[in-house]
């Protein structure tokens, strides 16, 4: 084979590739029609539909249901059956994408997110030209909620029954009533859970988004814990308010504007005896080595929100992939903290640690 013939099978071979993704960002683009519009969730609630059936059943347009049902049959979401004329969902396939805040479900980490950062596509390309960041704000409403949705498994399914029987000593002090800051609370879930599991805390959410507390405060009232909890508009780089048993963050730390000083803000706020609970992105230490699948979508996650929101503040920028356990650990002890241990999870997007003071 001459090298002109190979470099054309390897550009061959490229174009192949970055078709196959081609493919896949269609089917995502698609899925997360269905997913918005909640059609997987009428497929696993009320079973096959001709697009008629299905306009029928969720009162919209017919031919744009017509297009969406082709797509995602041709994309292997969905089967055709040439009997009936009827689509349908594998009953397998609905813990993937209608069951919301299941452990399975994507319907937020990937269709949410490839979707609504579009939204911010050209501010984000003038951050490449001026080197400045993305405002939170701009963001708006819809990604809130996209992170709302993706962190919401981690708080239903893993917080109280996984990761704090790993912990001991944050637990005991949460079944004794200990006082409990989450620090970037968002919309609350994670407080909620804890003053459901443990009646006895006095909780605080601290977020420095106002409508995430707004919309936190809200979510109390409606789980019934609105008099337990609070929510407060307030920076934890600035200073916690008070002294804590136990801090908590989720995955937070990385987006931060300033890690060490919030880091050294939660060290010093912390009880002597309390502990500082951190969730952030399991990554390798060396950015050669987080390639692949997995690196691919969080170095798309860091450029799309982590990375702009952070430097939009004038901040740090580490990004999603900027906080390897070998950093976290190193940034801990230079803000006071004497131990940090991971836990023994297996989360390929997750790493837990308990920080002692």
């Amino acid at each position: 084979m001459t090298l002109e013939a190979d470099g054309r099978g390897a550009a061959e071979d490229f174009m192949e590739k970055v078709f196959g993704d081609y493919v896949g960002a269609n089917a995502i683009f698609m899925a997360a029609i269905g997913d918005r519009l909640g059609l997987f969730k009428d497929f696993a609630s009320n079973g096959p539909a001709t697009s008629a059936e299905l306009a029928a059943r969720t009162g919209l347009a017919e031919r744009y249901l017509r297009e969406w049902l082709d797509g995602m049959a041709a994309a292997g979401y969905l089967i055709f059956d040439e009997a009936d004329g009827r689509y349908s969902m594998p009953e397998a396939y609905a813990p993937v994408l209608a069951e919301e805040s299941g452990m399975m479900f994507l319907g937020a980490a990937f269709f949410d997110y490839s979707t609504n950062y579009g939204e911010t596509f050209h501010a984000l390309l003038e951050a490449f030209r001026s080197g400045d960041g993305v405002p939170q704000e701009l963001y708006g409403q819809e990604v809130a909620e996209s992170i709302e949705r993706f962190t919401a498994p981690w708080f239903e399914h893993q917080l109280v029954p996984v990761w704090l029987p790993l912990m001991p000593e944050a637990r005991a002090r949460l079944e004794a009533g200990a006082r409990v800051c989450d620090v970037g609370c968002g919309q609350g879930r994670a407080v909620i859970k804890l003053a459901q599991a443990f009646p006895e805390c006095e909780l605080v959410g601290l977020d420095r988004y106002e409508p995430a507390i707004q919309a936190a405060t809200e979510h109390a009232r409606a789980a019934g814990v609105g008099d337990r909890v609070r929510f407060e508009l307030h920076d934890g780089a600035a200073g916690l308010p008070g002294r804590f048993d136990v801090v908590t963050t989720f995955d937070v730390l990385h987006d931060s504007a300033d890690p060490a000083g919030l880091l050294a803000a939660i060290h010093d706020g912390l009880d002597p005896e309390g502990r500082y609970v951190c969730v952030d992105i399991n990554c390798a230490d060396r950015s050669q080595d987080n390639v692949g699948p997995m690196g691919t979508v969080l170095y798309g996650l860091s450029l799309a929100y982590c990375l702009p929101v952070s430097l939009a503040r004038g901040g740090a920028g580490l990004g999603t992939c900027g906080l390897p356990e070998g950093r976290l650990r190193e940034m801990a002890l230079a803000a006071g903290f004497s131990q940090v241990r991971r836990l023994p999870v297996d989360d390929p997007f997750n790493n837990v640690y308990e920080l002692s003071r």
